[in-house]
């Protein structure tokens, strides 16, 4: 094997891992709080509080289902798409492959607590004078920092091109 193969595959393994560890720490830290209080409800300041939601659905709750078959269907898809990211991050040439990878990680976050837990662990609720985001985890925040960064990049790059 080229070494330049093994480095970047070693690179691109350590992305990924970062991020799923992250993740996993975010989600331990917060369930060993349910465990020690029986709840979690904590503010942090006036806009961000730290408050346990338990997710069937995919990014910020959407599509949650109470159905068992729908939920195991939505996993199969998010599979999927799992197998279709690490395809672009293989056929990628340039930085988007690193974004894929962000995405790839938070996405891997996620999908992990869909099997173990059979929901996802959401905690981070951003608020402004009484209007709520959507309650979302560490793994949402990289799978939208990927994606978005993926937007400016095609932006960008069809900028060059025009």
């Amino acid at each position: 094997m080229n070494k330049f193969f093994l480095k970047k595959t070693a690179i691109y393994f350590g992305i990924i891992l970062f991020i799923f560890l992250t993740d996993r720490i975010s989600k331990l830290y917060i369930l060993s709080i349910l465990e020690d209080l029986g709840s979690v409800d904590i503010k942090i300041n006036s806009y961000i509080n730290l408050i346990l939601v338990w997710n069937s659905g995919i990014g910020f709750g959407l599509f949650s289902f109470d159905q068992s078959e729908m939920y195991n269907l939505m996993t199969i898809l998010i599979i999927i798409i799992n197998l279709l990211i690490v395809y672009l991050i293989i056929k990628s040439k340039d930085k988007s492959a690193y974004f894929f990878l962000i995405i790839l990680g938070g996405s891997l976050g996620n999908l992990f607590d869909r099997i173990y837990y059979s929901v996802v662990p959401d905690f981070i609720d951003i608020s402004y004078k009484g209007y709520h985001w959507f309650v979302f985890n560490v793994a949402d925040i990289f799978i939208s920092l990927g994606i978005i960064c993926l937007i400016f990049a095609e932006l960008l790059d069809y900028k060059k091109v025009k």
